[in-house]
């Protein structure tokens, strides 16, 4: 049995098409095999790839700002003149083709040759520059510095034994199984020689110096630098309880944990997931995915309420439940005595794997040694830059001003340390480009993605529009008649629409 042919879709953008054809300004054809989108911009048409670099979201459902496109998905933004992938979580340039207009017929010609970056060299830029860290915002910084097309040194040191992944994919997709472990990196491992940036796995940092512009390493050596940034991350808070320390009771951070995780689940029947934050419930679709029995053990009277309220935080139980997921909520795990979990309300859960999300604490050790301004992280002025000059926080450790919520905030999300990292790359390089970014996350559980723009620690009205059990909802966090954030189930031009009023409020 072979498999069937994928047919183009729309017309042959080859042969021409009309204006009127377009819907809301976009129009999706083909040209051969390739699949593309036009984009009417005033008197002028765009052609792209529409299918975002990130998880292949359709951009003919996203929102065109200015020349640009945004992703319905993840927020992701495209260059619409260039392909360029402008803002995270995506990282690749999508393809461009020639438009002519002969008459009133748009026509697309060839593919347009991707722009490579050419490397720079001016009398500002640092000549050395070290990353110590490897994940979300160490790397786009890496990255970033060589779309740049920065030419001097980038070493970026990290602890960890696997090269940059994309880690939301270890609690989700990957960890259930949808998902082969050749997706988990962020680049192939054969990109870091080619971008000529010095990746050190397995590398402990001992000790930062601003004022001699150098880093220790753990073996003593030490590495000068001319611009540094620290993107340590956090690490996963552990249970302080007996018998915590046995080998079935897992955490999940790096590669390796979701690996071991994956591995107990082969031979497991039950699985206990400690804590019901985002981290803690993925893990529970995913483990249900394998078909594990699944008990949640959280302190909370519903999960997720103090992030996104009563009405997400009672469908998300739903949900979980109707999939199969037992809950003890307001209550705790106290000892282990041995496989069986020994509840604080009288009760037992006997488990073989168990897995405890019950949040992360920021890395803020080196910049504390080192003297810098901490504050629940490490503080940074609107450049992302900390209290010694040249040298830059990014990610789960950064405490920034924050213009919308006029507070300084620390927020621990995926696509908020990519886009930190990329500011923080054109930063060291002279920019004095402020970080504005709304924040972002996204959660899947199942089928359904929760996505969430804006910050709101606490708020005074939720006003909601349409149906959380119909799955089809807006909700906004307001606090004095402003919105603070949105929540969002299938809507998500709604959602992209929010974070550009957002954007906008904060100009």
């Amino acid at each position: 049995m072979t498999d069937e042919k994928k047919q183009p879709s729309g017309p042959d953008l080859t042969q021409g098409v009309s204006l009127a054809d377009f819907k809301d300004g976009k129009l999706l054809g083909h040209v051969g095999d390739d699949d593309v989108l036009l984009v009417k911009l005033g008197t002028e048409v765009m052609a792209i790839e529409p299918f975002c670099s990130h998880y292949h979201g359709p951009l003919a459902e996203g929102l065109v700002v200015d020349d640009t496109i945004r992703c319905p998905w993840h927020h992701a933004c495209f260059s619409l003149r260039t392909g360029e992938a402008l803002v995270a979580p995506a990282l690749t340039a999508l393809a461009v083709w020639e438009v002519v207009r002969e008459r009133d017929r748009i026509i697309v010609r060839g593919k347009r040759e991707p722009a490579k970056p050419a490397l720079r060299r001016i009398a500002t830029d640092p000549d050395r520059i070290v990353i110590v860290g490897g994940g979300a915002a160490g790397f786009a910084a890496a990255d970033m510095l060589r779309r740049e097309g920065f030419s001097g040194a980038v070493t970026m040191l990290s602890d960890d034994s696997a090269a940059p992944v994309d880690r939301p994919n270890l609690s989700k997709d990957y960890l259930a199984g949808n998902a082969p472990e050749e997706w988990v990196p962020l680049r192939p491992e054969a990109y870091y020689g080619d971008a000529g940036i010095d990746l050190r796995l397995n590398t402990k940092v001992a000790a930062i110096d601003p004022r001699s512009r150098s880093v220790t390493l753990g073996n003593a050596d030490v590495l000068p630098f001319d611009r540094l940034l620290l993107a340590t991350g956090a690490e996963p808070v552990r249970l302080q309880i007996p018998g915590a320390d046995q080998p079935h009771v897992h955490t999940l951070r790096s590669l390796a944990d979701s690996r071991a995780i994956i591995a107990a689940a082969g031979s497991a029947k039950r699985a206990l997931v400690i804590g019901a934050s985002f981290i803690g419930l993925e893990v529970a679709a995913s483990l249900r995915a394998r078909k594990l029995e699944v008990h949640v053990v959280a302190p909370e009277a519903r999960p997720m309420e103090r992030v996104l309220g009563r009405d997400i935080g009672d469908f998300v139980r739903a949900l979980h439940e109707e999939n199969g997921v037992n809950f003890h909520l307001e209550d705790t795990v106290e000892r282990f005595d041995g496989k069986r979990a020994m509840l604080k309300g009288g009760g037992a859960i006997e488990a073989d794997l168990v897995v405890v999300g019950i949040g992360v604490r920021p890395r803020t050790g080196l910049a504390e040694q080192a003297g810098l301004a901490t504050d629940r992280g490490v503080l940074v002025n609107a450049f992302l830059e900390t209290s010694a000059p040249g040298v830059y926080a990014a990610g789960d450790i950064a405490r920034w001003p924050d213009r919308h919520s006029a507070a300084n905030i620390r927020v621990e999300h995926w696509v908020v340390a990519e886009r930190q990292g990329q500011t923080v790359a054109r930063n060291m390089l002279g920019r004095r480009e402020p970080y504005t970014a709304v924040p972002f996350f996204w959660s899947q559980h199942y089928d359904v993605p929760i996505n969430y723009v804006g910050h709101a620690e606490g708020w005074d009205e939720i006003r909601l529009d349409g149906s959380v059990a119909g799955k089809d909802c807006l909700l906004q966090y307001r606090r004095g008649g402003r919105v603070l954030a949105v929540a969002s189930i299938y809507r998500d031009l709604d959602s992209l629409e929010a974070e550009l009023s957002m954007e906008r409020e904060r100009a």
